[in-house]
């Protein structure tokens, strides 16, 4: 069968239907590139959050959590170099009064119709670049004055940087050592868009490794094989997936070496996550900034400044990426059938618990039962309206890898028909066994149609 083409569009619209994602403050007009998560969008989120913590934290000794603040001292800002340098070149166009960046021009559109690129006919009366700080400022304090002036972080990884004496004690570590952070960050971006790609309020996902200076090459392709890894373990296709490595004019000034790990998006190939090489440059930069030493003293005396290895993603990058990957169309008995296929640990809901009659007072009380059992371990859901096809038909639209079905032979003989996702294979189960092999088919090895 041949595979379905999947758009943004198709994303975007299945997203709303299913209550994942919606735009905010919608019943306003909306407010650019900014979004609201649905039920199943907070449960897809977590899954992520819970399945990096996991490979993160707690499967390892080697990395501590942390939970930073987002409004930090303003110096730090300025020690990270994101007051004097975190800018884009913008552009106006007086004409059609749009923004664009002044070296992303090539993919900008003119909003003049018919569309075209800005600067290309003689109405477009664009503005000379100038340098726009892509960090929101905000206030500290009853006075709007210049020493109240702050801003929210761009990045969770300075939060990092300013603990590291903190960890460094308190937890009794030593390099090659990591401290993860989840949490918001926010970005003025002059041209936010293709749905959740870009936006200026996400959610990022990232650690700082801080390893022996002569090591760093070597952790910084550990950990991107290691990521990498992650990607397909969750069940985005390899042939989807690549690592491209920055260029010396790509990389950031601190940078000593950056890889992108891509994904093959509807929009092209684009960053899914960044594995950067840092350097000494972060800890040496707040050292001299706050006349603090951040070094790390060893046992026998000798005294370095770690140098680190950043992996750093934004949940919704990868939200974007798992709804792609998973997106299938088929025919199934004449009739069109839209499944996601996602990794059971991804989906929002692991199982659906199905009364083949919703008005059976005995078929329901035997679902609830089985449904109230199985809650209390996993995210399952319980459903009696409508006909079964098109309760599973919803289930597969978000992706839920397995159907229990009361039905009439449950009251003769407790006996459940379990549904697969991917196959469309049913079996019969003893009631009192579901909860058991739900926990064992959790965890049994996944792959998407074979494609590993």
């Amino acid at each position: 069968m041949a595979e379905a083409i999947v758009t943004m569009d198709k994303i975007v619209s299945l997203a709303r239907r299913r209550g994942f994602v919606f735009p905010s403050s919608e019943i306003y007009g909306g407010l650019g590139s900014t979004y609201d998560y649905g039920h199943y969008g907070v449960l897809l989120k977590n899954n992520i959050r819970s399945r990096w913590f996991e490979a993160m934290v707690q499967d390892r000794d080697d990395i501590v959590a942390i939970d930073s603040a987002v409004i930090l001292h303003p110096r730090v800002w300025e020690a990270s170099g994101h007051v004097g340098g975190f800018t884009d070149p913008l552009i106006d166009c007086r004409t059609c009064k749009l923004r664009f960046r002044a070296d992303k021009l090539e993919d900008a559109n003119c909003g003049r119709k018919p569309s075209k690129r800005p600067g290309e006919t003689p109405e477009c009366d664009l503005t000379e670049p100038r340098q726009f700080n892509l960090m929101f400022e905000t206030t500290v304090g009853a006075l709007q004055e210049e020493g109240s002036r702050a801003f929210l972080r761009p990045e969770t990884a300075q939060g990092i940087f300013i603990n590291f004496k903190n960890v460094l004690q308190l937890a009794r570590r030593r390099p090659p050592f990591g401290i993860a952070q989840i949490g918001k960050s926010f970005r003025n971006e002059i041209t936010p868009g293709n749905f959740l790609f870009r936006v200026r309020e996400f959610e990022q996902m990232e650690m700082e490794y801080f390893v022996p200076p002569g090591e760093a090459e070597q952790w910084y392709r550990y950990w991107i094989d290691e990521r990498l890894n992650w990607y397909l373990r969750y069940g985005l296709r390899r042939s989807r997936l690549r690592v491209r490595e920055h260029g010396p004019e790509e990389r950031s000034h601190y940078s000593r070496g950056t890889s992108d790990i891509e994904y093959e998006y509807p929009i092209g190939w684009s960053e899914l996550e960044g594995v950067a090489n840092r350097g000494d440059f972060d800890l040496t930069q707040h050292a001299q900034h706050s006349a603090t030493k951040l070094e790390y003293v060893a046992p026998d005396g000798e005294r370095y400044i770690p140098h680190v290895i950043e992996p750093a993603v934004s949940i919704e990058r990868i939200v974007v990426a798992l709804l792609v990957d998973a997106y299938d169309e088929e025919v199934v008995g004449e009739r069109e059938r839209t499944v996601l296929r996602l990794h059971p640990e991804m989906a929002p809901v692991t199982a659906a618990v199905l009364p083949l009659v919703g008005k059976s007072d005995e078929m329901v009380s035997k679902a609830r039962g089985l449904y109230e059992d199985l809650r209390r371990r996993h995210s399952v859901e319980y459903d009696d309206n409508g006909a079964i096809g098109r309760r599973y038909r919803r289930q597969d639209e978000i992706g839920t890898p397995w159907a229990f079905t009361v039905d009439e032979q449950t009251l003769v003989d407790d006996t459940v028909t379990v549904r697969d996702r991917d196959s469309l294979e049913q079996e019969r189960l003893p009631i009192g066994a579901v909860r058991d092999w739900l926990d064992d088919a959790r965890e049994r090895e996944w792959t998407k149609n074979g494609d590993g």
